[in-house]
């Protein structure tokens, strides 16, 4: 690299990517290395001359380019895009796709290199993009509308990597027909309208009694799994919802935080056997109503009222149900609602912050005394699963068929109700740690066909891909699940710190493992991971001290434990691992 004194600049960067580089290389890797070769000769390199393009750096499955303008940009890039589908057209299984991105911000300047959130963006809308795609941010949308003939698409806010706010992302619909419609005067395709978007808040218990709690929180959670099975509508996981629980916070800062277009609150009055349920959706932009109502009814009414909110809020941000929409959300789980309230108090102590050996005894009682209720009732039998589960993965019972106990209930709940996205998603679970891979991926599709909207299921596949030798392919669903569930997603920031690490991709490993450290600054999981990642980097003496970091934390880690419990398809992925590790910290 040149030397030379860092300075900043402003600049349209474009960040691009192979689809399915690990697949290609494992498959034919001279092969892939000599088509790749001859594109760059014949199509993007002397695209990129030919609109001032300077070539930053390449990397085996990508490419970082800056340009002066983003006019020059983006007719690069659509220019690359439609190139390589007229030549995949003939390529047959050879075809190679990408990905690019595109951003114009503020750089840093460093010799021949830059660095700022100016690229961060421009690398992150890549790694959203469809293959074949162009994914542009809103800067870059401002500067070349009306200036460039082509059609672009509002695809929405997405809550993306090391940056602080969502993001509006762009589509740039890639078509020769489109330009060509544009010269002759013609009008180009509709813009696709953004996805409504919309945030439920914990209801309020306003029953005077703190043992309701629990009440007000699963009509809430129910609620955003009824929307969640829309596909028209974006709906931000419970997780993130309920980090404002008992929080008086604006709305619009709410819809900020989240990047949501509306927010759904309301208020529970339990008494007896009536409850009065208030609820309202509010505009996260302006602040205003979008509706409200009021419900007066008896508990044995409750999964109407639920029914009956759904489709008000649906109805309200004009989108369509589909036929099996709506009678998902139409559906009652139970008719024994003491079953249900017991399912309730169980799934409160599962998702709550308590995780011992107690809240594992309190969780299997209840949903054991709601299967004794209605024994046809699937969601309990999940809920065994999941707890069950749990506690195979920490020990805290001492029980030997844990596991075993786990994939159970998990096929009887599904036996119970075939169509519950919460059973099909804990069969995956189950699958992952049985290291059936196939047999995750069939369960995890299953449960994002029902629900569209699972960051849970979409954070599963993308595990799945990091252990099935692709772990590239894992980041657009895990940058997905982080969009609907923005604020508590440490955890995929460990997965997606993986799927860096096992695809050789050190330093941006590095830095998501210390995005999920400062989110979860006790885990141990992501420190031993971390020093993997930094002995392939040589940096030993800060994989040393992350290392003693580690030991306060848990005296007994081991990477080979750690590591052996994974379900790697490709040993050589789990080696990686290991040599990395033993690089600066051998055991």
């Amino acid at each position: 690299m040149a030397e030379g004194r860092a300075h900043r600049r402003l600049a349209a960067i474009l960040a691009a990517d192979v689809v399915g580089y690990s697949r290609l290389m494992e498959t034919d890797e001279a092969g892939t290395l000599a088509r790749l070769k001859t594109l760059r000769q014949n199509i993007i390199d002397p695209s990129i001359a030919s609109h001032s393009g300077r070539i930053v750096k390449l990397m085996g499955d990508g490419a970082l380019v800056e340009f002066a303008s983003a006019v020059e940009a983006v007719t690069s890039a659509v220019e690359i895009q439609n190139k390589m589908r007229e030549h995949n057209a003939d390529a047959g299984d050879n075809a190679i796709w990408f990905r690019i991105g595109i951003n114009v911000g503020d750089i840093i300047v460093e010799g021949d290199d830059i660095y700022g959130d100016g690229v961060n963006i421009a690398a992150r809308l890549e790694a959203l993009a469809e293959p074949g795609g162009v994914f542009i941010s809103r800067t870059a949308a401002d500067q070349v509308r009306d200036k460039v003939p082509i059609n672009i698409e509002d695809r929405g806010d997405f809550a993306v990597k090391n940056i602080a706010r969502p993001i509006q992302v762009f589509c740039v619909v890639v078509d020769d027909r489109v330009a060509k419609a544009a010269q002759r005067g013609e009008a180009a395709p509709s813009k696709r309208p953004r996805t409504p978007s919309i945030a439920v808040l914990p209801f309020v218990n306003i029953s005077g009694d703190a043992e309701q709690e629990y009440f007000a929180d699963g009509i809430s959670e129910d609620i955003i799994t009824d929307l969640s099975k829309v596909a028209g509508l974006l709906v931000i996981a419970r997780n993130s919802s309920f980090t404002y629980k008992g929080k008086s916070i604006d709305i619009r800062t709410v819809g900020r935080e989240l990047g949501v277009t509306s927010v759904l609150e309301g208020s529970i009055r339990r008494a007896g056997n009536r409850v009065r349920i208030t609820a309202q959706l509010i505009d996260a932009t302006a602040g205003t109503h979008l509706w409200a109502d009021r419900y007066d009814r008896d508990l044995t009414d409750i999964f109407v009222v639920q029914d009956e909110v759904t489709r008000q809020i649906v109805e309200a941000l004009k989108v369509t149900l589909t036929p099996a929409e709506s009678a998902r959300i139409a559906r009652s789980p139970t008719r024994n609602i003491e079953a249900h309230d017991l399912f309730l108090r169980g799934r409160e102590a599962l998702f709550g912050p308590e995780k011992t050996k107690e809240s594992f005894e309190r969780e299997v009682a209840l949903f054991t005394q709601a299967i004794e209720l209605d024994p046809d009732y699937a969601e309990p039998y999940v809920g065994l699963a999941q707890a069950y589960n749990h506690d195979f993965q920490n020990h805290w019972s001492g029980r030997t068929d844990s596991q075993q106990l786990s994939g159970h209930y998990s096929r009887l709940a599904l036996e119970k109700d075939p169509t519950l996205p919460y059973a099909h998603s804990v069969a995956a679970i189950v699958k992952f740690w049985e290291k059936d891979l196939a047999g995750h991926r069939e369960e995890v599709e299953k449960a994002l066909a029902l629900n569209p909207n699972f960051a849970l299921a979409l954070r599963m596949r993308g595990v799945g891909n990091i252990y099935n030798g692709a772990p590239l392919e894992a980041i657009p669903d895990l940058e997905h699940a982080l969009r609907l569930d923005p604020l508590v997603g440490h955890l995929t920031w460990q997965f997606i710190g993986s799927a860096y690490l096992i695809a050789g991709q050190y330093q941006k490993a590095v830095e998501a493992f210390r995005e999920r450290i400062r989110l979860s600054p006790k885990t141990d999981l992501s420190r031993g991971f971390l020093i993997a990642a930094l002995g392939h980097l040589g940096e030993v003496d800060e994989a040393r001290r992350v290392w003693a970091e580690l030991k306060e934390i848990n005296p007994n880690y081991r990477i080979s434990e750690h590591v052996g419990r994974l379900p790697f398809r490709d040993p050589a992925d789990a080696e990686r691992i290991r040599v990395g590790f033993a690089m600066a910290v051998p055991e």
